[in-house]
């Protein structure tokens, strides 16, 4: 599992352990520092970054007897893609392709690819499938199309790649985002008895539990070859795509005394997309998605009111990948390529 110390890694990896799975990460531990509670699972390493790895000679060998490989490793949104455009089209495009050829090469079956419904982008109002057009307005949007379809065409009878492009994630993770819509709404709310609402509260996104991702990867790599065998699935529920608004009001009725207020010149974001999620639920029946927005919030507010999260943290760059990064490379622990430090020294 690539990205095994992130936001989704972190509640895969203990999951997949519990189910009698051996789980081998690689992760560049940029984030490293961003916990908000102990990573329950500590898990051996290939290495760090992918981009390293790829290059290695004896990657092949590395990945020979794996059963699948989950790559979750990525610039993982639109503010980390915008830092160096290019730099997100090598991570999260380019090593991910090279990837998923040694993996091919060293005969592993199983390719699960974190996509994003972010693809879709700007596709107005309508329920969209996994058969829409793709429409993305950020370079972490182009950067995942790219993958998956320089990756499709690996596909063959020994190869099997699946891609699962998630909705927006939300929910607490050790390695906890507050940059993610629930999440910053509901940290907002619960440190500053406001809802902060940065655009106008009108696009529509689709959201789904940390967990419930973790659930879907599960799902992909435990089923049968044909039931995955280069699918691409939306992870998440129809009945869970929601107006920003709406999310607003939810997070407003769960926190004691908390009320919505937009930034200065708050308008719509040109990201507007709703998404279709009923092909996962005929075609996997092993995946079950248990959470609803509200109960998400629910679980949010108790664990920040018990951890007592301040407005300094919120503000702060330990849970907004952005800032982490770049606090990362200021600090000289990563170069502004994002290539660790340790890295650097052993060239």
């Amino acid at each position: 599992m690539t990205g095994h110390l992130g936001y989704i890694g972190t509640v895969l990896a203990p999951r997949l352990l519990e189910r009698g799975h051996e789980v081998i990460g690689l992760d560049s531990a940029l984030f490293v520092g961003c916990a908000f509670r102990p990573n329950p699972a500590e898990i051996p390493s290939l290495g760090d970054d992918v981009r390293d790895f790829v290059a290695r000679a004896d990657a092949v060998e590395r990945l020979r007897g794996m059963d699948a490989v989950i790559h979750l490793a990525a610039l993982s949104n639109d503010p980390l893609g915008d830092y160096r455009p290019g730099l997100t089209e090598e991570i999260n495009a380019e090593a991910s392709i090279a990837l998923a050829r040694l993996a091919k090469q060293a005969g592993v079956p199983r390719f699960a690819f974190a996509s994003s419904c972010s693809n879709y982008g700007a596709s107005g109002y309508g329920f969209i499938d996994e058969s829409g057009e793709l429409n993305p307005v950020t370079a972490y949007g182009f950067s995942k199309v790219h993958a998956e379809t320089g990756i499709s065409v690996l596909a063959d009878e020994d190869f099997s790649p699946t891609f699962l492009r998630a909705s927006t994630a939300y929910g607490l993770s050790p390695h906890l985002r507050l940059d993610l819509v629930v999440n910053n709404l509901t940290a907002w709310a619960c440190t500053t008895g406001e809802v902060h609402l940065l655009s106008d509260g009108s696009p529509w996104r689709p959201i789904v539990h940390v967990e419930d991702i973790a659930a879907a990867y599960i799902a992909v790599i435990e089923a049968e070859r044909a039931d995955v065998h280069e699918q691409i699935f939306n992870i998440g529920q129809t009945t869970e795509n929601y107006q920003i608004r709406e999310i607003a009001e939810l997070v407003r009725d769960i926190v004691p005394g908390s009320r919505i207020g937009f930034s200065e010149g708050a308008s719509p974001d040109v990201r507007n997309y709703r998404v279709d999620c009923n092909y996962i639920a005929r075609k996997l029946h092993g995946f079950k998605p248990q959470w609803t927005c509200r109960r998400g919030i629910e679980q949010l507010f108790d664990a920040f009111h018990t951890d007592g999260l301040t407005l300094e943290e919120f503000e702060g760059p330990r849970f907004k990948r952005i800032a982490w990064m770049k606090k990362r490379i200021d600090e000289g622990a990563f170069d502004p390529d994002l290539m660790p430090a340790r890295q650097l020294a052993d060239a």
